[in-house]
Parts: C-alpha cells; structure tokens; sequence
C-alpha cells in the first residue's frame, strides 16, 4: 500500500496540470504550478517541492487515498481524497499560539523562522503564519493565548508566509494567500464552526478523514470545451484502483446498461448523475 501510495503523490507531483488541496470543511490551501514555472524537488525523505509562490510536502506513511466524483447539473468534478484515520488527530487549538521555529519549512532558509498557529481549531489541519520579520513575530506574540479568527490569517504582510500542515504534510503559500494561479487560502468561518470535515457529497469511509485532496486535470477544461478521452481514462484508471469498491462496481453496471435499485443511497445516487453527465459530455 505505501509503495502505491508513493507512486500516486510522485506521479501526481510531476504533472504540473495537478492541481492539491489541503485543510478541512471551510479552510483550506490550494496549491497548483504551471508547466514553465521552475520547481525545486524535495531531497529530505517527504515528497514534495517549492516554486517562487509555493510549497507542497507530503509524507506518504498512513495515508490512504479515495477516488471519487460528484456530479453538479449537467458537469461533475473528480478528486482523490488523502485520508487519515480519525484516531490519528491530533487536539485542535482555538487560540493563537507560538509553535516556534519552523524546523519542517520546505526551504532550508525559511527553517529559522517563527510559526504562530492561528487557532481555528481544525483536527485535519493547523493554520499557522510563518514570519522572521521581528516586528510582525511581536504583533503575533502579543495575540498568543486569544482566540483564533479567519480574519487575522488573512492578513497581508509581505514578509510572511502561510502554513498549513496536517503532520509532515503541508502547503506553504509564500504571500497573501490571494494568487488565484498558484497557491491560495480559502477560509469560510461559518462553514469552519459548522465542524464538518468533508462535504456529505464525498464517500469517504467511516474513522477515516480526509487531510488533502489532489485533482487531477478534468477531461473538460471549461463548458464547451472538447472532451479529452485520456484524461477521463487516466481517471477512471484511478477510480478503479483507489474508489469505493462498491461504488466502482455500480459505476460499471451502469455503464453496461445496468438499472439502479430503487432504494439507493446518497453516493450511489451520485454515482448515476455522473454517469449521466459523462455521457452527455462524451456525445
């Protein structure tokens, strides 16, 4: 498992068209590279790499992922969700608090800078800010022990960075959080105090959370647009090896002509929209 593991993040890391995630229910990073932008490749044991804008890392131990897609009208989006069994969580903090020296930065330099998590109280994720400047390290200081708020992570300072890590995995957004074509933070405060930890759309099994998701490129890049076969195959190649088995076998009987049950769940249903959405798309 870990070897397959493995060779999904690396595989999905080389392809620059892969787009990752990685937080909880209404706060989350975004990271995504394009094909001209230079990379610099992890060499300390996690799977990972830096661009001017951003960082990924991920350590493979104990994850497992979930293919799945979910269908909206006449579209659907497809994901693999990283998961974590729920047991592996650690407590969550709701006030600011002073980690100290960010010794598991992707960039050697930035390891002697101070990290401050905001306290949004997340399981999945701790959503920090990373800074050497010692005014800014002061500012945050003097916030430590209050209680977290969106609002402070959004924060623009130019000689800060944010840091968002479940583990040894995180994303790093070298920024303001706002660069719509690299790396990016998404924070929802009232999807945050809903404590959800994914959208009841996705099928993700019971004690297992999911930390991160990568996207693989879409056979439809936009309304109209031609239908790409291999992407939708290389997909479906995922779907098959890492979806829900269940789900798998209800997708293909479908496409075989198969009638659903009438009493169905919510996924299964999910899965006949889809199939109905990529029809419509494909022809």
């Amino acid at each position: 498992m870990l070897r397959d593991v493995t060779a999904l993040i690396q595989d999905a890391l080389a392809d620059p068209a892969c787009s990752w995630s990685l937080g909880g229910f209404g706060a989350l990073a975004t990271f995504a590279r394009s094909r001209s932008e230079p990379v610099s490749w992890l060499d300390d044991g996690r799977l990972g790499l830096s661009t001017g804008r951003g960082a990924i890392a991920f350590d493979p131990a104990g994850l497992r992922p979930i293919a799945y897609e979910t269908a909206f009208g006449a579209a659907w989006s497809h994901a693999v969700a990283l998961c974590l069994p729920a047991s592996d969580l650690t407590p969550a903090t709701t006030i600011v608090t002073e980690r100290g020296r960010d010794g598991d930065a992707v960039r050697c330099h930035d390891r002697e800078a101070y990290l401050f998590d905001g306290g949004l109280g997340l399981r999945q994720a701790a959503f920090c800010l990373r800074c050497a400047d010692p005014e800014v390290a002061a500012e945050w200081r003097a916030a430590c022990g209050k209680a977290g708020k969106p609002d402070d992570l959004r924060r623009s300072w130019a000689s800060s960075h944010r840091i968002i890590f479940a583990g040894s995995s995180r994303i790093e957004i070298f920024g303001d959080g706002a660069d719509p074509g690299g790396s990016m933070l998404h924070l929802d405060e009232k999807l945050i105090r809903s404590s959800r930890t994914h959208a009841a759309t996705a099928p993700i099994p019971g004690g297992f959370v999911p930390i991160a998701h990568l996207y693989p490129p879409h056979p439809v890049d936009e309304p109209g647009a031609p239908f790409r076969h291999d992407r939708h195959e290389a997909f479906q190649a995922l779907l098959r090896r890492w979806g829900h088995p269940d789900l798998v076998a209800l997708k293909s009987g479908l496409l075989q002509g198969d009638r659903p049950e009438t009493e169905v769940g919510r996924h299964a249903r999910m899965v006949a929209k889809v199939v109905a959405a990529q029809r419509l798309a494909r022809w």
